[in-house]
């Protein structure tokens, strides 16, 4: 009972106005250029709903980065310093989740704005492991308290669309004119509490070309280690906003040069040291970045098979080497990398499902003859593993006729099709095993047959 006395005192404490000195910078829409127009409407009608209901409310972090570099944000998150219960009292459709940090999702239209609270500094009192990631932080503080708890100066910007101004603690604006990355605090720290810190600064990095701040890129390399105490599905959802942030291969390279990239991917790097390996992941990389940066559909299981491939490649040669069935030697390989992610990547069902089909479909394209290769363009994937093929083909790891032949067989019509078909070996063609009138007539038991099935 005393200690929540004393953390309620403290909270309140911690909620009174900032001390002098610690005021942001209040950057005027002239210097800023961000338009009240480029925010969504859900994230504007809420900041006013909540300053009308006598809370602050600002769009806050990414968007803010965002625009001001002059990237179209994905998504707008709302900082406030009315409570959780508080926001969903003013909100009928929304509703409280996280246990970490508790936000509130609030629906407006057809979109989820994430609305959190302030957050107070760390104490003696925060949970940590060992390592000093923190596990549970729910306590409230000032809004200068949140800007300092942000990781990147870019990152501590807050946006009013209701006044048009942006408010700045740790000189956030002046970082991102200066093509500059700097953490707020201690980087050592602060890659402690959260060493996922390490990913986002090379993301961040990569994505509005940013060099980042002695300070904060020398410990990185020594500290990568941490990573492995982050949960596979916080590693996993990075990885994704890296790979999907249409700057990829630079963000590869930089993964590479930070020593970033041992352990996130499994062999990754040894992927990556090899000729064809290289070319290959770097072809598909690129791929994604062009089809992001046209505003086209990407495909997590496509990218994570061209990732993996090479090491799926190299089980399926060895096993088959062994004297393995082909098939069976590849989805046996296929399963023992997939295997490998389930400590370091927590990759969907969904995902790897997707994954195994776009493999899968690979030997299949090697056949040109008969009702087989008709059935493979009706196969769901079958586009997905044309472009994975096409991939290969352009690596030099099969024939570019190959691919060239896939391509003119799928617009071709019907007759077309037939035409282009490839006559069978001889000899291959299945036989139909001698019925019980054919022994008759040849005096033959057709159980006693030595001729192998084709």
């Amino acid at each position: 009972m005393i200690r929540k006395l004393l953390r309620r005192a403290i909270n309140v404490l911690r909620r009174a106005p900032s001390p002098p000195g610690s005021a942001p910078a209040a950057i005027a829409r002239a210097q800023h250029g961000i338009r009240r127009e480029t925010i969504s409407t859900g994230a504007r009608r809420t900041c006013e709903t909540l300053q009308q209901g006598g809370f602050k409310a600002y769009v806050v972090g990414g968007a803010v980065r965002d625009l001001i570099a002059g990237i179209v944000p994905k998504d707008f998150d709302i900082a406030t310093d009315a409570t959780p219960d508080q926001v969903r009292s003013l909100f009928r459709r929304s509703r409280i989740i996280g246990r970490r940090f508790q936000i509130v999702h609030v629906m407006q239209g057809g979109e989820t704005l994430e609305v959190s609270t302030f957050r107070a500094a760390h104490d003696a009192d925060t949970q940590k492991d060992e390592h000093g990631r923190v596990l549970r932080d729910n306590v409230w503080g000032s809004m200068a308290e949140d800007a300092a708890r942000r990781d990147f100066t870019i990152n501590a910007l807050y946006y009013d669309p209701v006044a048009e101004t942006v408010l700045d603690y740790h000189h956030g604006v002046a970082d991102l004119k200066h093509k500059t990355l700097r953490m707020i605090g201690e980087p050592r720290l602060r890659y402690r509490e959260d060493p996922v810190r390490m990913l986002r600064a090379v993301r961040l990095s990569a994505k509005l070309g940013l060099s980042i701040d002695p300070a904060a890129r020398t410990p990185i390399r020594e500290m990568a280690v941490l990573m492995e105490n982050v949960p596979a599905a916080r590693v996993f959802d990075e990885m994704l906003k890296l790979l999907f942030s249409g700057h990829a291969v630079d963000a590869v390279h930089r993964l590479r040069d930070e020593g970033l990239h041992h352990g996130l991917l499994p062999l990754l790097d040894v992927i990556l040291e090899q000729p064809m390996g290289e070319k290959f992941v770097m072809l598909a990389l690129s791929g994604t970045d062009e089809r992001i940066r046209q505003g086209k559909t990407t495909s997590p299981g496509f990218l994570f098979a061209t990732l993996l491939w090479h090491e799926v490649l190299a089980d399926w040669e060895a096993r088959k080497t062994r004297g393995e069935l082909p098939i069976p030697a590849l989805f046996e390989a296929m399963d023992g990398v997939l295997s490998q992610q389930t400590d370091t990547l927590a990759i969907t069902r969904r995902i790897s499902g997707d994954i195994k089909d776009i493999w899968a479909l690979q030997p299949r394209f090697d056949k040109r003859t008969g009702k087989s290769t008709l059935r493979l363009l009706e196969q769901a994937r079958f586009r997905a593993g044309y472009d994975f093929l096409l991939l290969r083909a352009q690596s030099g790891e099969v024939p570019m006729e190959l691919a060239d032949w896939w391509a003119r067989f799928q617009e071709a019509d019907i007759d077309q099709r037939m035409a282009m078909l490839l006559p069978e070996k001889s000899g291959t063609k299945k036989r139909r095993r001698g019925g019980r009138g054919r022994s008759a007539k040849s005096g033959e038991s057709g159980s006693n047959s030595t001729e192998p099935a084709a």
